[in-house]
């Protein structure tokens, strides 16, 4: 568990966060209407009367959505029963018609929960079905719309199919709030829910904040962090927000429960308006729609078709790589870039699991990675394996297999990387020593730590000389001769 200490007082304290994730459904078209469901087009032209709620219009559902929508909660372990599209009323610019189309006390997933890849557990409360608003962009001042000179008005989104998945407060540190949304991700873009951009909008984070002291079981006042849009931003607000409750209560303040937002620029939590609660919205059964009733046929054919999910695929990896702690955070990154499946058949192609992984983990974070020939890969790796290409070498290599797909053995031709002669590599670090006395010295007389940076140092000497045609472990065997024969 994560804690926070008092800077003033000392005593520990405990986050208590619950998230709210919208993800738009990669659908072809809107939730109720025809209207393309596409990011990037002109403002306003992806519109039309059922999105824009305008008087005589009527919705009609989008199978699809409720299909993606089905087939998301099935993933997260939730049941799927049979749902009421309900009024949700407010007013903002952003929403023409005054109602969001949402489902309230009737969700389609409920009762589900998602495991991170260190095993952590989180309880998902339900994953309804809505749609989207349109989008306001607030001209001057700080981009907030009582700040701004004037607010423009995009209603492409307007209508575009959601599904908001709400945790239960499980969560207790901003790096594991971090890990869900991309364990979340990760179900989304294998079910092929969404497309999961968090930078297009298409992923979009709500943070339920409270702290309470540590040994304490109730929970504390919340506040509700809107609209973050990247990892990076969802851990520093939690962080923050966290730290201004924690010296409100130490200095005998209360936490006011309302929705705060998040000043990048500034790090710092700003706040919004009063949380409203879900009688300040008035709900009411959509007259226009029927309840949705899944037939469990439909159901059963949808759980028939799932894919391999995150989880799964990293116990797969791990099985062949030696075992669910093996390499686990380069197993928990294959999958996450989804290179697992590039990993499985180099090792089946006879390449050395853990030179396979090393390279997912360092040298793969690419575009184009996904392309790699698996069989170019494993043997890539055969030839460091047996001395052919040092580590620096084979990432330059490996480097220009993915922007050329060519053999690695016809690079490392063309390249004139030929193995060096072990004969010869002595006589350059024996050079290097009589020319560095003082850090041999050191070399041989200093402790471990002193030894380790001075490796670092004697090896990088020699990598420069030989212009990266040194293998680093050769080095540091020669090394350790020379100093025992020092002794």
């Amino acid at each position: 568990m994560t804690t926070i200490t008092s800077a003033t007082t000392g005593r520990e304290w405990e986050y208590v966060i619950g998230l709210e994730v919208h993800c738009e459904l990669a659908t072809a078209t809107k939730l109720f209407c025809a209207c393309p469901n596409e990011f990037g087009a002109e403002p306003n032209t992806n519109v039309c009367p059922v999105c824009l709620g305008l008087p005589g219009s009527l919705p009609v559902l989008n199978r699809r959505a409720v299909e993606l929508a089905m087939r998301l909660g099935r993933a997260l372990h939730c049941t799927v029963e049979p749902s009421v599209f309900a009024r949700k009323n407010y007013f903002y610019p952003d929403m023409p018609k005054d109602y969001q189309i949402s489902q309230y006390d009737r969700p389609t997933n409920v009762d589900g929960w998602l495991e991170l890849a260190d095993g952590t557990r989180v309880g998902i409360e339900r994953a309804h079905i809505e749609e989207d608003t349109g989008k306001s962009t607030h001209v001057g001042g700080g981009g907030r719309i009582h700040e701004a000179g004037y607010s423009l008005v995009d209603y492409n989104r307007a209508g575009v199919p959601l599904v908001e998945i709400v945790s239960r407060p499980d969560l207790r540190s901003p790096d594991q709030a971090k890990a869900y949304v991309s364990e979340l991700r990760g179900v989304l873009l294998a079910t092929g829910a969404s497309d999961a951009k968090m930078e297009e909008g298409s992923l979009r984070v709500d943070a339920n904040v409270s702290v309470r002291p540590v040994g304490e079981t109730s929970f504390g006042t919340r506040c509700e962090i809107k609209n973050l849009n990247s990892l990076r931003s969802l851990g520093r607000a939690i962080e923050y927000e966290a730290r201004r409750q924690i010296d409100l209560l130490e200095s005998g303040e209360r936490v006011v429960q309302e929705t705060r937002h998040w000043d990048e620029e500034g790090g710092r939590t700003r706040s919004g308006r009063s949380k409203e609660e879900a009688e300040d919205y008035r709900y009411f059964q959509e007259p226009d729609l029927v309840p949705l009733v899944p037939d469990p046929a439909w159901i059963a054919a949808i759980d028939e078709s799932m894919p391999l999910l995150p989880a799964d695929r990293r116990a797969r990896l791990a099985e062949v790589v030696g075992g669910p702690s093996a390499a686990a955070t380069a197993i928990a990154i294959a999958v996450e870039r989804g290179l697992d499946g590039l990993a499985l058949q180099a090792i089946a192609a006879g390449g050395d699991p853990g030179r396979v992984l090393t390279h997912v983990e360092h040298d793969l974070a690419v575009d184009g990675a996904e392309r790699l020939d698996p069989a170019s890969l494993a043997a890539l790796v055969q030839m460091e394996v047996d001395g052919q290409l040092t580590a620096t070498q084979a990432k330059q290599v490996l480097a220009e297999m993915i922007e050329t797909g060519s053999d690695p053995g016809a690079i490392a031709l063309a390249r004139g990387f030929e193995a060096m002669d072990t004969a010869e590599l002595e006589v350059v670090v024996d050079e290097l020593i009589a020319a560095h006395p003082g850090e041999w010295d050191e070399f041989v007389s200093g402790d471990d730590k002193r030894r380790g940076k001075l490796t670092g140092f004697f090896v990088g000497q020699v990598m420069k000389a030989t212009k990266g045609k040194a293998d680093g472990k050769v080095v540091t065997r020669l090394l350790e001769d020379r100093r025992a024969g020092s002794n």
